[in-house]
């Protein structure tokens, strides 16, 4: 069983620790057994069975508020259980965010009452072959077509691509260079002319896409927030969502640990256990340190974004690059505890070995996280050198 001491820290409420208690009591229930062998259909069910719970209450809101620290809760108790859960849930959420965030009231009840109850899959379809992190580098374009718009290009590394009823999707409109010139979307999955060029498989098999969109004729009520705006409703997003994928390598990394730990007091080696090692001892007390950390780098970013900061760019990007990277090592360290056994196809320390890598890449890869970082760290600076230049003087 997981530590969950961490819940009685300042950061959070009795609420968030009842979300969280229930949240185990059910997947504890609802998601042993989950049959992988095709990815499509048991994330179908996956989504089902979380609006039926309703869990993805949380990932879509109609009045625009979203506790980021149930959203982090929810991911890391997930991810810990079953990372396709953990998936499925965090994909409605992502895909129907710029909606909850940004969207008209008549785009909220349209479709967030079927995100919530699962019965309407979302996506978030930013990336394209040529600009993954370099968002304001989109190429694909939108432009005005008597009452409404007209799509054309490409995005790629669509989650839920191929399964999805909608899709939140970024364009080109114009109205300035760069990031100044991108709108959003919403695209029913049967809207004519757009298609699934190609689907794409991972080393942890999850729902993704190549996505080709050839005259996609949508009225102008398809448009989300105003033509412009597009850029800032993408990183609003993000600035919420980074968050939790902190959240999900924090739940991986303490499946990894917990697995380490049974492993170590079970085995026996030279006739005493494993955990009789010095070695090993190293490697279980560097997996609680970093899985502290990270808890507490995580938490501190959904805190300071629900206490009202408009903008928590470099605490998420904090939380989410040590956050990934560190359960990466926690992971590397589990296999290594578990010997042979852990590379073993279908263990559970060779599973989180495949499902973490990825979320070291999407919604902003570790490198640029770094640049984030270190841009808030020179802005700081000269803020400060200018207040004291200013006092100075």
């Amino acid at each position: 069983m997981a530590d969950k001491s961490y819940l009685d820290w300042p950061f959070f409420e009795e609420r968030h620790r009842e979300l969280s208690e229930a949240l185990e009591h059910w997947a504890g229930r609802r998601l042993s057994g989950i049959d992988h062998a095709d990815t499509d259909a048991a994330c179908r069910d996956l989504v089902a069975k979380l609006g039926q719970g309703g869990w993805l209450e949380h990932a879509a809101s109609e009045d625009g508020k979203l506790d980021v620290r149930s959203l982090c809760l929810i991911r890391e108790t997930l991810a810990r259980h079953d990372g396709l859960a953990d998936f499925a849930f965090a994909m409605q959420g992502l895909g129907s965010g710029a909606i909850s965030l940004f969207g008209s009231e008549a785009q909220k009840a349209e479709w967030l009452p079927k995100v919530r109850s699962g019965t309407a899959i979302s996506a978030f379809a930013l990336t394209e072959p040529q600009s993954g992190s370099d968002v304001a580098n989109l190429a694909m374009t939108a432009r005005r077509d008597g009452d409404g718009w007209v799509l054309d290009g490409e995005k790629t590394w669509i989650s839920n691509g191929g399964i999805a009823d909608l899709y939140v999707v970024f364009a080109r409109t114009g109205e300035g260079p760069g990031a100044k010139g991108l709108s959003a979307f919403i695209v029913p999955a049967d809207t004519p002319g757009l298609r699934v060029a190609e689907r794409l498989e991972t080393i942890a098999p999850h729902p993704l896409a190549r996505l080709a969109f050839e005259g996609v004729r949508l009225p102008e009520s398809a448009i989300i927030g105003e033509p412009g705006q597009g850029f800032r409703i993408a990183m609003s997003v993000l600035d919420v969502f980074r968050s939790t994928v902190a959240a999900a390598a924090l739940g991986f990394a303490r499946r990894a640990m917990d697995a380490s730990l049974d492993r170590a007091a079970s085995r026996e080696l030279f006739g005493a256990p494993l955990f009789e090692m010095q070695m090993v001892q190293g490697h279980i007390a560097e997996m609680a340190l970093d899985i502290d950390a990270a808890a507490l780098l995580t938490y501190r970013a959904a805190w300071t974004k629900d206490s009202g900061a408009p903008r928590v760019s470099r605490e998420a990007a904090m939380a989410k690059l040590f956050s990934t990277d560190q359960a990466q090592k926690i992971i590397d360290a589990a296999v290594q505890i578990h010997g042979g056994d852990g590379v073993r196809s279908g263990s559970v320390p060779e599973t989180l070995y495949r499902e973490i890598r990825a979320l070291r890449i999407y919604e902003g890869a570790s490198d640029v996280q770094k640049i984030i970082i270190a841009r808030a760290a020179m802005a700081a600076h000269d803020k400060e050198a200018a207040a004291l230049a200013a006092h100075a003087s």
